[in-house]
């Protein structure tokens, strides 16, 4: 299944702002892969931004691009204001990649950017709501999603590392 629908809409022709104002305007990575991940600063599973910030690193110039997409709804652990959120993934982590403002993926105020990804099921079937922070989606270079990861599986894992390598060598 892909999120590309019979219009041949893709997950990156949603429309979201980013973090610190203005348009994050995904139409820019149209050709790259991109790993769009729901992230928190006070989750068990923040050390995930080191694994994710190696991946922008080690991957960027072959055409991946890591996308921070801040959300609230997992016991209030992302609370911070834009400003704060970019100061503790820029000070804590070294975060360079891009992040877009902070937004609901379940529920009725879900962010279309989530209705368009959560669609796509991961290896064991999951598909639907977001199931924690850090779960992960790749979009491939065409705009259509080729995998979903859990929250709990490492940025950089062999599965991970598998998908976003087969999608930077076509």
């Amino acid at each position: 299944m892909t999120t590309v629908d019979s219009n041949g809409v893709s997950p990156l022709d949603t429309e979201i702002g980013a973090l610190q104002g203005g348009s994050a305007d995904l139409a820019q990575y149209a050709g790259r892969a991109v790993l769009v991940v729901n992230v928190a600063s006070k989750c068990g599973l923040t050390p995930q931004y080191t694994g994710l910030e190696r991946l922008h690193e080690q991957y960027a110039e072959r055409g991946l691009t890591v996308l921070g997409v801040p959300c609230n709804q997992f016991l209030g652990q992302e609370p911070g204001s834009a400003e704060e959120i970019a100061e503790f993934c820029s000070a804590t982590y070294g975060v360079s990649f891009p992040m877009t403002e902070k937004v609901e993926v379940n529920g009725e105020g879900r962010h279309p950017l989530y209705e368009r990804l959560t669609g796509f099921a991961d290896a064991e079937g999951h598909s639907g709501d977001i199931r924690w922070n850090f779960e992960k989606f790749l979009v491939g270079r065409d705009g259509k999603v080729v995998a979903r990861f859990s929250p709990q599986t490492e940025p950089e894992a062999p599965e991970v590392v598998a998908a976003i390598e087969a999608q930077l060598a076509g």
